[in-house]
């Protein structure tokens, strides 16, 4: 069994080929095996968690995406006034970050202790070991307003600053992995869950088992915090948005129906035969113009649309391929999925799915510098492809370029409200 089957059987993560090999590589050089086969063969418990530690994916900061805090501050206070008290749940919880965060949140917002409680788990030990020290360096504090350091920190040394223990002490840590996670004691337990950003590492199948465990855990008028790249997902498997402002909320669909968010595809054009790659730059572009400017070669070349949209057959050929290519990166078979993409391409060269498939084949493949062009050809044909514009975001963050990363979570955030305002 390869190392990416075995990291991926123990935590659900889709954990590219070099990414795991290279795990296994440093773990080789630590532990003295010179034969990789060797190594796995004799993968004990202690450690397949040292591997995992090397795969996992840490990085946060308190008071990320603020709006998701604020929302649950005025659900806080709005059950303490009727005399309940609120169950919260961060998982993941990286290094603490995010479960301070409402902590802090909270405390601002004049919520008494006793009207909230808060547990946070992670899959890593050394995550909840962090969490549990409450000290963070410079990388931690990358809100606009840092003024909450002041009242909830104490310097320790250079840029370090431990969190007061009032508010360590209002938080439970442990570590944890939502898809082995106890639901039936648990049951209908938490009246709000943070989940963001986890479900983007899984494949479709372990994706529907985690929201079927978090819905387990969530109490029926409960709020599910998410990350706005997640939330197409949750509504496709019983989740309904709710209208706070870019907080990514969501609740039980427990009424009518909801209807999965879907991106109306571009209509056939004939007169392209090929969509050039995008310009290169460093990393991902700092501004929504550059994000948006079209290549050279596609904005000389005229486009026309046809006078009669393609033979029914003809669709369903061409919606199949995309579907194929789909199932196939679940399975994660990815060149044949990127196959069935490229098949797709020759026959639709503006298909702006396609490219947003293979954005996704290229991201699972550790391939970031072709994930990212990719997704700008899908935007550029499509500008509104929301789904595209999350992964651009999420990807200018993990390169560090954060104005990138506002601009494109900006437009991504306008075109979850235009269709939340239109439904």
């Amino acid at each position: 069994m390869t190392a990416q089957t075995l990291l991926r059987r123990a935590t659900g993560l889709s954990v590219s080929k070099s990414v795991a090999e290279r795990a296994v590589g440093q773990r080789m050089e630590q532990t003295g095996f010179s034969d990789s086969a060797a190594y796995l063969q004799a993968l004990t418990p202690a450690e397949m968690t040292q591997l995992i530690e090397l795969v996992v994916v840490p990085e946060s900061w308190l008071f990320r995406d603020p709006q998701a805090f604020y929302a649950t501050v005025e659900l806080v206070q709005e059950r303490w006034a009727r005399g309940r008290a609120t169950r919260i749940l961060s998982i993941p919880c990286a290094g603490g970050e995010e479960p301070y965060s409402m902590a802090m949140a909270l405390r601002d917002g004049g919520v008494p202790k006793q009207a909230f409680s808060i547990d946070a788990y992670d899959l890593s030990p050394g995550c909840i070991e962090r969490a549990q020290a409450g000290v963070y360096g410079r990388n931690a504090f990358r809100a606009q307003d840092v003024a909450f350091r002041e009242r909830y920190f104490t310097h320790v040394a250079n840029d370090a600053y431990r969190i007061i223990d009032a508010l360590r002490e209002q938080v439970t840590f442990r570590q944890g992995n939502l898809l082995q996670f106890d639901t039936a004691t648990y049951s209908r337990h938490y009246d709000v869950i943070f989940c963001r950003n986890l479900l983007i590492y899984f494949d479709k199948p372990t994706t529907r088992t985690a929201i079927q465990n978090l819905s387990a855990l969530l109490a029926d008028d409960g709020m599910l915090l998410a990350g706005y790249a997640e939330v197409p997902s949750f509504c496709q498997n019983g989740f309904t948005t709710l209208q706070f402002r870019q907080a990514f909320a969501l609740k039980k669909a427990t009424a009518a129906p909801v209807t999965p968010v879907q991106v109306a595809p571009l209509p056939a054009l004939r007169t392209l035969r090929s969509v050039p790659p995008a310009p290169r730059r460093a990393a991902v572009a700092a501004t929504s113009s550059a994000a948006s400017v079209a290549p050279a070669a596609l904005r000389t070349r005229p486009v026309s649309v046809p006078s009669s949209p393609p033979a029914p057959a003809a669709q369903a050929a061409q919606a199949d391929l995309l579907a194929e290519a789909r199932l196939l990166a679940d399975r994660g078979q990815l060149r044949e999925a990127g196959d069935k993409c490229h098949a797709h391409l020759a026959r639709v060269p503006e298909a702006a799915e396609a490219y947003f498939i293979l954005g996704i084949i290229n991201e699972l493949a550790g391939k970031m510098d072709l994930a990212d062009d990719y997704w700008r050809r899908c935007i550029y044909l499509q500008p509104d492809h929301y789904e595209a514009l999350c992964h651009l975001s999420l990807l200018a963050e993990r390169n560090g370029n954060h104005t990138a990363a506002a601009t494109l979570k900006a437009r991504a955030a306008r075109i979850y409200q235009r269709r939340q305002a239109s439904n």
